[in-house]
């Protein structure tokens, strides 16, 4: 999955990007609304991690910009700002969650991944190809009812894929949901995640394969 920060503080969003990155999430960063416009245009995001107080617009234009244009990407507001009343006045804007500085690691992944699981915010909280079911809101997936442990960004390939059952999902796009922008990805790197995610299905029975179409992407498809 990839997060958008945004935050001025440069020592908050270096912790932020350590933090979500240990987590297993593609993260950039983006210091102020402007740069954050122009990352949502450039990228799909799973969620967003949005400051108020930014130095060139107040992150509440941001969040009011994208919910007038009915974009619903789920937005965690983290503010130094306590006040009651622009607490509720950023929920009624359309913030998913506000969470107020400082604040607790644990309690900030706690409310990322709440916010994640709902199913209105995740497309379809359940997804399912072949003898797969993948429970995207807590990242779990069974084959034939049996659990099987996947790596976080194997599962974001993985449900890619499966969103896509039957079609192609271009190299690009794949990339795009599993890396930040500045991450380094190597030539072989999507070829790689694509391959321990084949074999492991392969591992467990499922009947669903995935097939690499050479300089185009990928696609997952039932068994014949």
């Amino acid at each position: 999955m990839r997060l958008l920060v945004v935050e001025d503080n440069s020592r908050l969003s270096a912790l932020l990007l350590k933090l979500l990155t240990k987590h297993g999430y593609a993260v950039d960063v983006a210091p102020d609304v402007a740069t954050a416009r122009d990352a949502v245009r450039s990228a799909t995001y799973n969620l967003i991690v949005l400051d108020l107080g930014l130095p060139d617009e107040d992150g509440s234009l941001l969040l009011q910009s994208l919910r007038r244009q009915d974009i619903h990407l789920p937005v965690l507001v983290i503010s130094a700002r306590t006040d009651l009343a622009r607490r509720v006045r950023t929920l009624d804007d359309g913030a998913d969650d506000y969470l107020v500085k400082p604040f607790s690691p644990d309690e900030l992944m706690a409310r990322i991944r709440a916010i994640l699981r709902r199913p209105h915010q995740t497309l379809d909280a359940l997804l399912t190809a072949g003898n797969l079911t993948l429970d995207t809101g807590c990242l779990a997936l069974s084959i034939s009812g049996a659990t099987v442990e996947m790596a976080r960004r194997e599962v974001t390939v993985l449900t890619a894929l499966m969103r896509a059952q039957g079609r192609l999902v271009p190299r690009r796009s794949l990339e795009e949901a599993v890396y930040s922008f500045d991450a380094e990805v190597t030539p072989n790197a999507m070829e790689a995640a694509v391959s321990r995610v084949r074999r492991k299905l392969e591992q467990h029975g499922a009947t669903v394969t995935i097939t690499t179409m050479r300089g185009l992407g990928y696609i997952l498809a039932e068994n014949a």
